[in-house]
């Protein structure tokens, strides 16, 4: 969210608006739900009135998408080190970095609980937040099949949902980084060799 950013009647942004907003959100949304949680409240909680969120947001799914991604910073880089696993890590790193609190962890709960009371929410999450953390997945297969490192055959689309729900279930269920770490090898390895190790396979070009 650019802090930059005007609204439609030509007034500044506010950045104490803005974060008043999103911390009221989060807020209320740990508090009493997603069902239960109004605009008009959100409004109160943060000190604004309610036309200041609607110049900001078309509607409540949008305003809590952003406040829940507020929560884990700005968007790293894909990398580009020449090496998938290296590439992989590098990712992984980034995502447990943002996730692996107690804050990332609750976040992450309510953004499951929100998903699956609210398909629009679900929805406006997926396009906005999801889906380039997927499309980031996407190049670094292509890379990896580019150099050899991955085959051809391999399903992009699966291998990229079978990495990022793997992803998913390690941050909410392995409690260190070293055993995220290896979960996610085990999965890919599975994936594109048929083999259950943890281990660095060896890229195709080499054999």
């Amino acid at each position: 969210m650019s802090k930059s950013t005007k609204s439609g009647i030509g007034r500044p942004r506010s950045i104490e608006a803005d974060q008043a907003i999103l911390q009221a959100t989060l807020s209320l949304l740990a508090e009493v739900g997603y069902q239960s949680m109004s605009i008009e409240a959100i409004a109160a909680r943060a000190g604004v009135g309610k036309a200041t969120i609607y110049r900001r947001y078309s509607s409540k799914e949008e305003l809590v998408a952003d406040a829940l991604e507020s929560q884990f910073g700005e968007e790293e880089p894909i990398p580009d080190t020449g090496n998938f696993w290296q590439d992989l890590e590098a990712v992984i790193g980034n995502v447990i970095e943002a996730t692996l609190t107690d804050l990332g962890r609750q976040t992450i709960a309510l953004i499951i609980s929100t998903a699956s009371s609210s398909p629009q929410f679900a929805q406006i999450y997926y396009a906005k937040y999801i889906a380039p953390h997927r499309d980031a997945l996407a190049v670094l297969f292509d890379r990896a099949t580019q150099r050899g490192e991955i085959e051809r055959s391999i399903d992009a689309e699966f291998f990229v949902d079978l990495v990022a729900s793997s992803i998913l279930y390690a941050i909410m269920f392995k409690p260190t980084l070293s055993t995220i770490e290896s979960h996610i090898r085990r999965v890919v390895n599975l994936a594109i060799q048929g083999q259950d190790t943890a281990e660095e396979p060896r890229s195709r070009v080499e054999e």
